[in-house]
């Protein structure tokens, strides 16, 4: 069930011994997808570190292969039709050729991107992507957006559009830059992207 407001999201309790342990989300990803592909069963993933962590006030354990508790929470996946290539993410879809200039188009799951809490109300559990999009925002107020963005305070602004949806698309007049949970995968000049709800079982 995704997270509502003033419900747990997550739980305490001891990781499972066939828990397998990843840096970041990209690198859970590439097993994620390797299992999809096969329709294979999910497993139960740890993550060290990254945006998902972040977003989620982690990690809570210092050695999740040995932890005799940590935070195990169900969160969302990502799904992405990349010019007719599946693809999956668990942080974030990022397009753009430059942060300040020109478009820029986030699909966020997590709330961080980098050290940026470019979508303070998004949540990996909650059933919904959290989009933001501008392409008319002026150099100034690009600049001064990003001074704002570690905290979060740069929203609302009249040039960036935000929207809360489980199913997008998008289509770019020319090739855009496409970056998955931070992960380069060129250029695309289509996106469908849709939500899989409380699809994976994170620790932290």
């Amino acid at each position: 069930m995704s997270v509502e407001k003033g419900t747990n999201w997550g739980e305490r309790a001891r990781p499972p011994a066939d828990l397998i342990v990843v840096d970041d989300s990209a690198a859970a990803i590439e097993m994620i997808a390797a299992k999809r592909r096969a329709n294979s069963p999910l497993p139960a993933v740890g993550l060290r570190g990254g945006d998902l962590v972040r977003t989620l006030g982690g990690p809570t354990s210092p050695d999740l292969a040995s932890a005799e508790e940590a935070l195990r929470v169900t969160v969302d996946l990502g799904a992405v039709l990349v010019d007719g290539v599946l693809h999956w993410f668990l942080d974030h879809l990022v397009a753009r050729r430059s942060w300040l200039r020109g478009q820029v188009l986030i699909v966020a799951n997590a709330a961080f991107v980098d050290n940026w809490n470019v979508a303070p109300r998004a949540h990996p559990g909650d059933g919904r992507f959290d989009t933001l999009e501008t392409s008319t925002m002026s150099l100034g107020d690009r600049w001064r957006a990003r001074s704002r963005l570690k905290l979060g305070t740069h929203l609302p602004h009249p040039a960036i559009t935000t929207r809360r949806v489980e199913a997008v698309q998008y289509d770019f007049q020319r090739p855009m830059p496409i970056r998955l949970d931070g992960r380069s995968i060129g250029g695309a000049q289509n996106l469908s992207l849709r939500l899989e709800p409380d699809a994976v079982d994170i620790w932290i």
